[in-house]
């Protein structure tokens, strides 16, 4: 609301979280809002300031774009490219075929073979795309939900064949399924054995991959279909809750497996919002696995997180104008406290980013660390009556909606009859109602625009060869290994998945004999069937 030309009084703020701010914050506002016992040191309960004493001043954070596209090789040749620049980590982006359990020769994947990510159907499309990257110095984020049994199994699968010890082996899966039905829709199974398979998962890490983890907790694709700040952080605590609950009810005890959950986070809008929003939620996580679950061992209580630029907040127009939001972007991460970073490129409004638009957002990380400070102090906003009011604002409203949920029934049955769905889809049509009216300013949108412009970008040249040529590798795999393992390994999975056992090692071993993404999904989907989404109004 704006007043009146006269009214000298200030205009109203209120942010994206339905806090209203003041124009001026003291010390007596960080009192009445909580006051600052919780605040602590960075390094010790309850982290409010990060998950270590030191932060950036030991170790910048990690920097993982994310990357992939078409055949293996090809993305194997843009991991390259991205390491040779400096980045430190890798992020996997697969192609919907991938994503959804199909292999490239089915009918349902036709026009988008390796189109948005790349395609994967065996074991040997691991092999080319992590060839002569070192696991050991480069660690790698598979971006995997539906199909997550399946990647990590081929991931484990191709580090051993190269020599690696999966007790030493560290890495990252998705593998957030109840964010699908949520926010994207790559889901395969219904919600019940679909939060089994992610048990499975941990509980296979906890034995042989104690350092890999297993579950990255995606608010940030709950933020990008349109819910706010603290929806956001409320339902990926949630999510967590509800895995935690699934593996302490199979006999995993919480410190056996909770340091090596993690979470991946979405940053655009308000800057002083996102970094209270990353310091309430660290300080919040850390009490209720402490208070709710007993957890002993500090790193159990850590929010260790991914955070960085959300596309939601790029635009179309004025692309270029995305290379300055990526920077802020980028500076809220850092402030908050990260411990990995991620941009998307100003041109992935329109498509797969170009090397150039890859390296400007690598560089604007690598700006940060050499050039800007971020990397002297921990948690310089710290102590900001405003930051400090605020962070305990963003708790109180993060709680709140976390027990609204709770006393709704939980979030596994919010997602199972779509209201949670609902509720996100609701927010997204408002926040679009504001764009559009013009109370959310939206630079080169709503204001400041271009009579004319045309986008100056460089389009992704998609190959229309690649399917075929993905096909012709999967057909000689199929040819030339061993049918009769295969068969057998197949089979194992059908009848773990019957018992209700374990399906990950029966899975590790199929995959191994070089069992296709298709064929252990349909496997899977005879004993578990097909995700049938509710449709709310």
């Amino acid at each position: 609301m704006t007043a009146g030309k006269n009214d000298k009084s200030p205009r109203r703020v209120v942010n994206e979280s339905g806090i209203e701010i003041k124009p001026l914050y003291t010390a007596e506002d960080v009192q009445q809002s909580g006051g600052s016992d919780g605040v602590g040191q960075p390094g010790a309960f309850p982290f409010t300031r990060g998950i270590h004493d030191l932060m950036y001043r030991k170790r910048p954070w990690t920097m993982r774009q994310y990357a992939g596209f078409g055949q293996p090789a090809e993305t194997n040749e843009r991991f390259r490219y991205l390491i040779a620049n400096g980045q430190t980590g890798l992020n996997v982006a697969f192609d919907l075929p991938t994503q959804c359990g199909l292999d490239s020769d089915d009918p349902l994947a036709q026009g988008e073979v390796g189109r948005v990510g790349m395609a994967v159907d065996t074991l040997e499309d691991f092999e080319i795309a992590f060839a002569g990257i070192d696991l050991d110095r480069i660690t790698v984020s598979l971006t995997i939900n539906g199909a997550a049994a399946v990647l990590i199994a081929m991931y484990f699968a191709m580090a051993q064949k190269r020599g690696y010890d999966l007790k030493q082996l560290r890495g990252t899966a998705q593998n957030d399924i109840l964010k699908e039905f949520i926010g994207r829709g790559t889901w395969v199974f219904p919600v019940e054995p679909s939060i089994k398979l992610v048990g499975d998962t941990i509980l296979y890490c906890a034995e042989h991959a104690p350092l890999y983890s297993p579950v990255s907790v995606c608010g940030y694709h709950i933020r990008e279909s349109g819910a706010s700040p603290v929806q956001e952080m409320a339902y990926a605590f949630c999510i967590a809750k509800a895995y935690i609950d699934h593996v302490l009810a199979r006999g995993l005890k919480i410190d056996e497996f909770a340091s090596r959950l993690s979470f991946n986070f979405d940053i655009h809008g308000n800057l002083f919002e996102q970094v209270a929003k990353f310091r309430a939620g660290r300080r919040l996580w850390a009490s209720m696995l402490k208070e709710r679950y007993g957890t002993e061992n500090p790193k159990s209580m850590w929010m260790r997180m991914i955070a960085g630029g959300g596309g939601g907040g790029l635009t179309i127009e004025q692309p270029e104008n995305n290379i300055v939001r990526s920077a802020y972007y980028a500076l809220i991460s850092a402030l908050s406290g990260t411990q990995t970073m991620a941009l998307c490129s100003y041109d992935e409004a329109y498509t797969i980013p170009s090397e150039k638009a890859a390296r400007i957002s690598l560089r604007t990380m690598q700006i940060l660390v050499e050039e800007m400070g971020l990397c002297d102090t921990v948690d310089p906003l710290g102590g900001s009556y405003y930051v400090e009011t605020l962070t305990n604002q963003m708790e109180e409203k993060i709680r709140g909606a976390m027990d609204e949920l709770d006393a709704q029934g939980g979030i596994v049955q919010a997602v199972s009859d779509g209201r949670i769905q609902a509720a996100v889809s609701k927010q997204a049509y408002e926040d679009l109602r504001k764009l559009e009216r013009g109370e959310t300013r939206k630079v080169g949108v709503n204001c400041y625009e271009l009579d004319e412009e045309q986008p100056q970008v460089e389009f992704h040249p998609f190959d229309e060869t690649v399917c075929g040529e993905q096909v012709k590798r999967l057909n000689r795999v199929r040819v030339e290994r061993d049918g009769a393992a295969v068969a057998s390994a197949l089979d194992r999975v059908s009848a773990d998945a019957k018992a209700g056992s374990n399906v990950m090692p029966a899975i590790v071993e199929a995959v191994k004999a070089y069992a296709t993404v298709g064929e252990l999904t349909s496997r899977l989907v005879e004993v578990y069937g097909r995700y049938d989404e509710p449709v709310r109004f």
